[in-house]
């Protein structure tokens, strides 16, 4: 067994079966490459190394042979091999990936060049249909060149997809590894979300108690995150808000925070609540607000109240703005009895689509346990981790509407 066999799919099976081309150019962005090519086949792709001349002299075949478990293609022989892989054949890669893609290699596909193997396979490619996603990496003067991003925008013209690179000071950098997989998943999985414009609000809030001190709760914003990056791999465009929390969100998903109430509630008042098709509410927010104090409460005293005056209905103010959406709220109580119980009521008081019912011993666990409740009061149970519970839930919806 090749030492790549031994890590395919330990951290999922979102790539199990799919063939990617990794197509490497003479950027020094090379060396990234095979940690890229590691982290593809943890997700269970099968990855096949291909490189152009300068590539081979920033790093050498033998560290992506190591790294794939296949021989770098670094000359076209009698075998074709870009028709083999890329060509109009019974079965293809599931994706060209270009990463990291020079300035020179990009201007030679934009006016079908082909004077390496990376160039022969991107011709073939676009000829064929198969997938292209183009990683760019260079100085930013040379990114920034006029006639670079014309032949850019042709590329794209042509339906190639790119990952924008990371801007810093003099250099545009090539994207960070999870973001390119992530990129990855999304154009060799299912487009059942294709078109679809998603908002997930997850993470937790916290109120004021005075100037130094909230109130907040233990939500991780785990179920948030893994509803955000499922809904970007089912081809959905996603836009997450996101409260406090234990985890950062990826980069390839645009996100706003908050903090409070107040702040949610802002942002469901301006346009930028409109014109959403599933809206998904999983945050934990805060039934009660505290009456806030100016300044600091002092220390050391021997008792202190806080007055609580009820929070108001988010998911009631989100579906007077969004009268057509499929809206999504959730319900945690202490037994599954009582979250279906309150649930059920849920979905009638506030006129929303599907209720996800849990227990409070999913807070900050992988792992949870739901179950989901549509407006003909029909349950579908499920139990796993929180990742696979997010296409459960969208399955759910996708199957009823």
């Amino acid at each position: 067994m090749h030492p790549s066999d031994e890590i395919r799919g330990s951290k999922s099976s979102l790539l199990l079966n799919k063939k990617i081309v990794l197509a490497v150019t003479g950027s020094i962005a090379a060396v990234e490459t095979i940690k890229l090519a590691r982290e593809l086949i943890r997700h269970g792709a099968e990855v096949i190394p291909v490189m152009t001349p300068s590539a081979t002299k920033i790093i050498h075949p033998y560290a992506l042979e190591f790294a794939t478990g296949y021989r770098p293609i670094v000359d076209l022989t009698g075998e074709t091999e870009h028709v083999v892989f890329c060509g109009k054949v019974e079965n293809p890669a599931d994706l060209l990936l270009i990463a990291p893609c020079t300035a020179n290699t990009i201007s030679k596909i934009a006016h079908g060049i082909d004077d390496t193997p990376v160039t022969t396979f991107a011709t073939t490619a676009l000829g064929s249909g198969v997938p292209i996603l183009i990683v760019p990496a260079m100085h930013r003067s040379m990114y920034d060149h006029k006639f670079i991003q014309e032949n850019i925008d042709r590329c794209k013209d042509k339906g190639i997809q790119f990952i924008e690179p990371i801007i810093m000071e003099t250099k545009a950098k090539i994207a960070d590894v999870d973001t390119i997989v992530a990129w990855s998943i999304r154009l060799t999985g299912r487009r059942d979300l294709e078109n679809k414009n998603i908002l997930i609000i997850g993470g937790g809030t916290s109120e004021s108690i005075d100037d130094v001190r909230s109130i907040t709760n233990r939500s991780s914003g785990k179920t948030a995150l893994a509803l955000a990056e499922t809904a970007f791999y089912r081809y959905g465009d996603v836009k997450l808000w996101y409260g406090v929390n234990s985890q950062s969100p990826p980069s390839f998903i645009s996100t706003v925070g908050f903090e409070s109430i107040k702040d949610l509630l802002k942002l469901i008042e301006n346009d930028s609540m409109e014109g959403f098709d599933i809206i998904i509410v999983c945050a934990a927010l805060s039934d009660y607000l505290p009456m806030k104090v100016e300044g600091k409460i002092p220390s050391g005293r021997e008792e202190l109240m806080i007055k609580l005056i009820p929070a108001p209905r988010v998911i009631q103010k989100i579906r007077e703005r969004n009268p057509e959406s499929i809206i999504v709220g959730f319900k945690v109580e202490e037994t599954f009895k009582e979250s279906i119980e309150e649930g059920k009521k849920l979905l009638d008081e506030y006129n929303i689509d599907y209720i996800v019912t849990n227990t409070v011993d999913a807070f900050g666990k992988d792992e949870n346990e739901i179950n989901i409740i549509d407006k003909d009061k029909e349950i579908h149970h499920f139990k796993g981790l929180k990742k696979i519970l997010a296409d459960r839930i969208y399955d759910v919806i996708l199957r009823k509407k």
